[in-house]
């Protein structure tokens, strides 16, 4: 990568956050399209997701101490899905300077100024990962009991047709969604900034709580955006995800862009 390409939008002062509408959401989905046609990306994400998606779905299959975890694995998948798109920003950026951009530069984001910030929230939302799993095992132990199911129809058949089990969806969807949405929060400008402006994850993720509260509902209406197309993706055995993954990317990029002055 050319080093001209570290052009960052350093403003005087602190960044401005504007007030968002349903119009500017479209917009971030419509230019995020308009990115990933100019630079696909699916081979890499369809590499990148099948493995997981495979190592997932067998155990499942072969029926394991594993088997609850199946969902809150899958549905974690958004929980470090701005880490996985960091590459996509990274396009967008590239572009929006008017650079050639292929595929390959999603990997100049491991020369930016602000690696380092960069590495530290990504392994925060590791953490949040791992959290999230030993969370999703207690809920299920809570619910269901100890006992270990021989087939993923057996669990799924006593989790859909018993009080318990039903207990467990709404208590254990709502739980996820909290977690869903605190990263959300973190992450949603924080990643971009520190790539754009390279300043310290604190400013960055400070700033992106910030975007946050001054758009509560638009912000919030982005999340449920992102959770229905994630969940379209995963429907599809993950195929899916390799459209969605970067679309969403690049669409986030831009509603940074409209976010923060």
């Amino acid at each position: 990568m050319a080093p001209i390409a570290w052009v960052a939008d350093h403003a005087a002062g602190d960044p401005q956050i504007r007030r968002l509408r349903f119009g500017d959401l479209a917009t971030a989905l419509r230019w995020g399209w308009d990115d990933f046609v100019a630079a696909p990306t699916q081979i890499f994400f369809l590499c990148l997701i099948y493995p997981v998606f495979g190592l997932v779905i067998g155990r499942a299959a072969a029926g394991s101490a594993m088997l609850p975890l199946v969902w809150p694995l899958l549905a974690g998948f958004a929980l470090v899905g701005p880490v996985l798109a960091l590459g996509i920003y990274e396009l967008s950026r590239r572009r929006e300077l008017g650079f050639p951009t292929t595929w390959r530069d999603m990997f100049g984001v491991l020369k930016s100024p602000a690696i380092g910030g960069i590495l530290l929230l990504s392994l925060s939302l590791a953490a949040t990962f791992v959290l999230w799993i030993g969370v999703a095992r207690g809920l299920f132990h809570a619910f269901m009991g100890p006992e270990i199911h021989t087939s993923f129809s057996a669990m799924m058949a006593e989790i859909l047709h018993t009080r318990h089990g039903m207990g467990l969806i709404i208590v254990g969807n709502l739980v996820g969604a909290c977690f869903a949405f605190w990263v959300l929060a973190v992450s949603l400008v924080s990643f971009p900034m520190m790539l754009d402006r390279h300043v310290t994850a604190g400013e960055a993720v400070y700033t992106s709580l910030a975007a946050f509260r001054a758009n509560p509902v638009m912000l919030t209406v982005w999340g449920i955006i992102v959770g229905a197309m994630i969940f379209a993706g995963m429907a599809l055995l993950g195929v899916g995800l390799a459209l969605v993954l970067p679309i969403l990317g690049h669409a986030t990029w831009h509603l940074y862009r409209r976010l923060v002055r």
